[in-house]
C-alpha cells in the first residue's frame, strides 16, 4: 500500500474515532481496568508518544539511508509525561492534531526512500514497514479505548 493510501486510511480512523472519544467522560478516560494497565488516557498518551517517535523516523528516514536512534521506553515515557493527569479533552486533540499532521508527511512522502532503514534496538525496519505498522498499532490501540474488536 502508498504512503498516500495508509494517509487516507489514518484520515479516516481519526475521524471515525474522533466523536467516539470525545463521547468518553473524564472519569471513565482516567480509571485503570487494573492496578498495572494503563487507563484510556494513558493508551491515548501512548500514542501520542508514539507518533512522536515515528514523526522522527518518517521525517529523518527521507532524509538518511540509515538511521539509528535509541529505544523508546514506552512505560517510562508514559510515566514521566504523566497523561494520567491531564484532561481528557486536551489529549484528544492533541493525539487528532499530530496524526493528521503525520498523515501530511505521509501523503507527500518520498518514494525513493519507501527502503531506508531504521536500525532499531529490536531489528532493522524499513521506511516503507514503519508507515504500514504506524497505522495497525494505532488502531490496535485505538480498540482498546473504545473497547471494540476493530476501528477503521
Amino acid at each position: 500500500m502508498t504512503p498516500a493510501a495508509i494517509a487516507a486510511q489514518l484520515d479516516e480512523t481519526l475521524e471515525n474515532a474522533r466523536l467516539r472519544m470525545r463521547a468518553i467522560s473524564e472519569a471513565a478516560a482516567g480509571t485503570r481496568p487494573a492496578p498495572h494497565q494503563w487507563s484510556k488516557k494513558e493508551i491515548l498518551g501512548h500514542l501520542i508518544d508514539s507518533a512522536a517517535n515515528n514523526h522522527q523516523r518518517f521525517v529523518r528516514l527521507q532524509i538518511e539511508d540509515g538511521l539509528v536512534l535509541p529505544s523508546y521506553q514506552q512505560n517510562k515515557w508514559v510515566c514521566v509525561q504523566n497523561y494520567g493527569g491531564r484532561g481528557w479533552h486536551e489529549l484528544i486533540e492533541l493525539w487528532l492534531a499530530y496524526n493528521r499532521h503525520l498523515a501530511h508527511v505521509m501523503r507527500h512522502s518520498d518514494v525513493t526512500a519507501a527502503r531506508h532503514i531504521w536500525k532499531a534496538p529490536g531489528g532493522d525496519h524499513t521506511l516503507e514497514f514503519l508507515i504500514e505498522d504506524y497505522l495497525r498499532h494505532l488502531r490496535h490501540h485505538l480498540a482498546q479505548i473504545l473497547d471494540a474488536s476493530a476501528v477503521d
